[in-house]
């Protein structure tokens, strides 16, 4: 149980995260410099100082939600294996490159006038200026991170178990976060299974086209890495959370043709979160 100073968090809108940790060799030299010389901050710290951030750009005088930063932050975790040898892996936040991904996203889902309010086209053209192609390229063809607001994708707990190694953050008795840590050989081995029993049982679930993605995008990392599922403020409303069994135990029932156990662990899923999203639509 860690605990922090969740205010600027509390500000923002619940986002839960899948990051990818890489050990240090699978970066470049340029990033391994910035990360052995980089001041060691306390997670917590870190991420109470970008929800900070992230509101300061929000409540900017003139809307200019991107980022005007510049090296690169690298969050990290340290783990065990089974050894007793201590590892510590690193995951780039690639702020700026996650601004533009997201803007155009809602260039295609929103209304131009409403856009134009929350993403300026004058913010958007200065931002061009600011970003160094090549590593936009570089960065959108390897990014470390996936966000989702208000709810997490549901592909997202095929990757970790109930079991795996999982971490709470609390500010007095409110729950910031729960983290749940696997290693990405077997996040990645559950997803290709899961897929492969859709396939064979249900292969019009829009889960089989996530789970594919899912796989082809950590197919990307280093074969040592960890995968992060970070609830991020949505742990307040969900946890502890049965998702990742209800899922797990969804696709056995599945792959036993037992379509009764694999419909009511989908129910269970489903009424679990309909209710973090009608909290959405009531904001």
């Amino acid at each position: 149980m860690q605990r922090a100073n969740g205010s600027n968090r509390r500000a923002l809108p619940p986002t839960s995260y899948l990051r990818v940790y890489e050990p240090l060799s699978a970066f470049t030299d340029a990033d391994q410099l910035l990360i052995t010389g980089a001041k060691t901050i306390e997670r917590e710290v870190l991420e109470d100082s970008v929800a900070a951030a992230a509101l300061k750009r929000l409540t900017r005088p003139l809307s200019d939600p991107f980022p005007h930063q510049g090296d690169e932050t690298f969050r990290k975790v340290v783990i065990t294996s089974w050894d007793g040898a201590t590892h510590t892996l690193y995951c780039p936040d690639q702020l700026a490159t996650r601004a533009i991904l997201a803007a155009e996203q809602l260039d295609g889902s929103m209304r131009p006038q409403l856009l134009e309010l929350l993403v300026p086209e004058a913010a958007r053209t200065a931002n061009v200026l600011r970003v160094d192609e090549a590593e936009f390229a570089q960065d959108a063809a390897h990014l470390h991170t996936r966000t989702a607001t208000w709810g997490v994708p549901f592909g997202w707990f095929v990757l970790v178990h109930e079991d795996d190694e999982f971490e709470v953050v609390e500010d007095e008795d409110e729950l910031l976060s729960s983290r749940i840590y696997a290693p990405l050989s077997q996040a990645l081995d559950r997803a290709r299974y899961a897929a492969a029993t859709l396939a064979i049982h249900a292969p019009e679930m829009d889960l089989l086209d996530e789970l594919t993605a899912l796989s082809e995008w950590l197919l990307l990392f280093d074969k040592d890495a960890v995968v992060e599922l970070d609830y991020g403020r949505l742990a307040a409303l969900v946890w502890p959370d049965d998702s990742p069994q209800d899922l797990r135990l969804g696709i056995e029932s599945l792959s036993e043709s037992d379509m009764t156990g694999a419909a009511a662990s989908y129910r269970r899923l489903s009424s679990r979160w309909l209710a973090v999203r009608q909290l959405a639509r009531a904001n």
